[in-house]
């Protein structure tokens, strides 16, 4: 007992989490939480126009959630997966079908059922886990997104007798408001991402994280301790699944308007997979900054190359260059910092306290 506690930390988990607790807690901490709340809710709403809402803040949010989810999968229970859009999907067509199926249901439990189902499939997606491990659990995944897009494509009362698979999503209805125009999607989508963020925050921080990173860091040490290794994964599995699931209602009705079996393919999951790898495993902040480079870089780089090579090289050659520096700028930051963004922002704060106390 004592090798195995030694080997995984555990006897000094809760303490090391109760001090993040308290940390979190601080004036400090909360008056920057209510400011980020206000820049969100009140700021940006008034501020943003349409192109910003829809183009960036939007697909932002949302992959970002699907990153959080992830995250907690990959970062912080260590069983690897690239199905992330592939329960997406499910969570979409899921929001939809009960939606248009079942008159005057609420969106938010929708969006909510999607999630459900979601996580029943991840369910399923993690019973290898039990025996397998690593890259043999990708391959699980991989098959698993093949069969959801392969279903989604094929049976045609998932979207509504369409041949294509083709559906356009219902109303943005919630309370009786419509939040259809931009910026009305951008606070459904903001106040979906804020409350899942607060949940993951809480488990992360909770019994349930302190279980999964003793089940990532050595499941034999964890069943030692006691820790049902097996339950311990399927429930990252489902709570993944689940935040995956969300993000796909929230990229089908939110961001897409109208969506199809191919906005769940398998580069979708290699999107998140890449998110979180940037921004920092096990790191709820990290799935926000990887978001953010992923779609943001690229979307200046492109309108920077625009306005200053436009007429000097032609569009094709331009969008082949530009994806070549946006790699060679992924591996510059992963060999600079292994940690992600997050370990960078992390060392700037650290850097910036410390700044007054090297000045004396």
């Amino acid at each position: 007992m004592g090798l195995a506690t030694s080997l995984l930390g555990v006897g000094r988990l809760p303490a090391t989490y109760a001090a993040e607790a308290r940390l979190l807690r601080t004036p400090g901490r909360v008056a920057l939480g209510l400011l980020g709340a206000v820049i969100a809710f009140v700021a940006v709403p008034l501020l943003g126009d349409d192109y910003w809402f829809t183009a960036i803040l939007i697909p932002v949010l949302i992959l970002s959630l699907a990153g959080l989810g992830l995250n907690l999968l990959t970062g912080y229970a260590g069983q690897l997966s690239v199905g992330s859009a592939a329960f997406m999907g499910v969570g979409a067509y899921t929001a939809y079908n009960v939606e248009v199926r079942v008159p005057g249901f609420p969106l938010l439990a929708a969006f909510a059922a999607g999630g459900f189902v979601a996580a029943a499939v991840g369910v399923l997606a993690g019973l290898p886990s039990a025996r397998i491990r690593g890259f043999y659990l990708v391959v699980c995944t991989l098959a698993l997104q093949f069969f959801v897009q392969w279903a989604l494509s094929s049976f045609r009362w998932l979207s509504g007798g369409s041949a294509s698979g083709v559906v356009s999503a219902p109303a943005l209805v919630v309370a009786g408001h419509d939040w259809g125009t931009p910026a009305g999607r951008y606070l459904l989508t903001a106040g979906v991402v804020a409350a899942l963020t607060l949940l993951a925050r809480n488990l992360v921080h909770g019994d349930l994280g302190r279980r999964w990173t003793a089940v990532r860091d050595m499941d034999t040490a964890a069943a030692v301790l006691g820790i049902p290794v097996l339950r311990t994964k399927l429930e990252a599995f489902a709570i993944s699944s689940f935040y995956c699931g969300v993000a796909g209602a929230l990229w089908g009705f939110a961001y897409l308007g109208t969506f199809d079996p191919r906005a769940w393919e398998l580069d979708r999951s290699f999107e998140v997979l890449f998110a979180i790898i940037l921004g920092g495993m096990g790191s709820l902040s990290g799935s926000f900054l990887g978001a953010a480079f992923l779609l943001l870089v690229p979307l200046a780089m492109s309108h920077t190359a625009a306005a200053c090579l436009r007429g000097v090289v032609d569009q094709g050659s331009l969008e082949n260059y530009r994806k070549i520096v946006f790699g060679v700028l992924i591996v510059f930051v992963l060999v600079k910092e292994p940690g992600g963004l997050a370990r960078v922002g992390r060392t700037l704060v650290d850097r910036w306290r410390a700044w007054p106390l090297r000045q004396w």
